[in-house]
């Protein structure tokens, strides 16, 4: 059965054994599992029922935690980052050899972000790992903004949601990438384009 809980010392140990939890972020709930472990990984597909060729987004506790992952920084991907993170900007950069390709779907390229959320950001800084964490519900359902709405999409299917009160936003993160060193937008999501075009 799935518990809410505030009980981020719990969400470490589930998280730690290659198993999921769903935990709160400003925009949405997500369902987060340990980038590096496979079965954590292949669970989240599974209960998401999300297609494997849908990449993820790895969530860091911060811009060190983000240059682990990535081969290359671009300039204008780390003034994206100083200005909105933590938050909901996603940012696409070249993927170093050692992040896996089930969570890119195979391509050379990882989702990155920083989740504006202290319960999160606690638990990420505890974690001696990034967290693959997509919205946590069925594929193609409303995402939840709340731990209720996770626990009663997935009831027996995962442990525990971390509870984190109600999301702010509601809305998911917007995603940029890099082509040419120039950014281009893959998605619009919580931030505004003015907002980006202004950094």
């Amino acid at each position: 059965m799935t518990i809410i809980s505030k009980d981020i010392n719990k969400a470490f140990g589930i998280l730690t054994n290659d198993d999921v939890v769903a935990i709160p972020t400003e925009t949405v709930y997500g369902l987060a599992g340990n980038i590096y472990s496979e079965k954590a990984i292949r669970k989240i597909f599974a209960v998401k029922k999300r297609p494997l060729f849908n990449p993820l987004i790895a969530h860091v506790a911060s811009i060190k935690g983000a240059e682990a992952l990535v081969a290359d920084f671009p300039e204008k991907a780390r003034r994206l980052a100083e200005a909105f993170w933590p938050g909901s900007l996603t940012l696409l950069l070249k993927k170093k050899t050692t992040v896996p390709d089930l969570i890119t779907a195979g391509k050379d390229t990882v989702a990155i972000r920083i989740p504006n959320h202290p319960v999160t950001l606690e638990l990420l800084e505890k974690l001696p790992f990034p967290l693959a964490a997509p919205s946590a519900n069925p594929f193609g359902s409303i995402s939840p903004t709340r731990a209720t709405h996770v626990e009663s999409y997935f009831k027996d299917s995962i442990a525990m949601v971390l509870e984190g009160g109600p999301c702010q936003n509601g809305i998911e993160s917007t995603i940029i990438g890099f082509e040419n060193n120039e950014p281009v937008i893959y998605r619009l999501g919580s931030i505004a384009m003015e907002e980006i075009t202004a950094v």
